[in-house]
């Protein structure tokens, strides 16, 4: 599972000309669910996101995380994030997983994200969406579930 965390001053998606989800301040997640990827992954990373110190607190420093500032998130699906690009020139999209396996997963993520408090909205899986985002920074942070697989160095 990859996620990619913007933080933005506001963000919205349209479908066919009808707003399906908008949001203020907050993060805009992107969300790619990998073939093999589970309900772990899907919370794992919902946890990280909501815990994600990349707010600026009174001396600009990131130490503050989207429940702080009372934030909001937009979570949207894009299984594009899983591309392979690395031969060719039309992207691979093996990696990415079945629908019928990534939509429960992007809806569980939301609902973790929910369960921490956090007012979030969603896209609308499957749909061709049109993604307007205000990135505040800009930051930008790519996720991804096989970084918390890797043990920590101990020197």
């Amino acid at each position: 599972m990859r996620v990619v965390l913007q933080r933005v001053s506001r963000a919205s998606v349209t479908v066919e000309g009808e707003a399906v989800a908008a949001i203020g301040r907050g993060l805009l997640l992107l969300v790619g669910v990998a073939d093999g990827d589970g309900e772990r992954e899907a919370q794992r990373l919902a946890q990280k996101c909501a815990e994600m110190r990349v707010f600026s607190d009174e001396e600009g420093r990131f130490n503050l995380a989207l429940p702080d500032v009372g934030g909001e998130a937009l979570v949207v699906s894009q299984f594009t994030l899983l591309a392979d690009a690395r031969r060719g020139r039309r992207p691979s999209f093996t990696r990415a997983a079945p629908p019928q396996t990534a939509e429960p997963l992007v809806e569980l993520f939301a609902e973790k994200l929910r369960a921490l408090g956090i007012t979030t909205q969603t896209g609308r899986f499957g749909a061709r969406m049109r993604v307007e985002l205000v990135n505040e920074g800009p930051v930008t942070i790519v996720l991804d579930s096989e970084t918390f697989e890797r043990p920590r160095r101990t020197s």
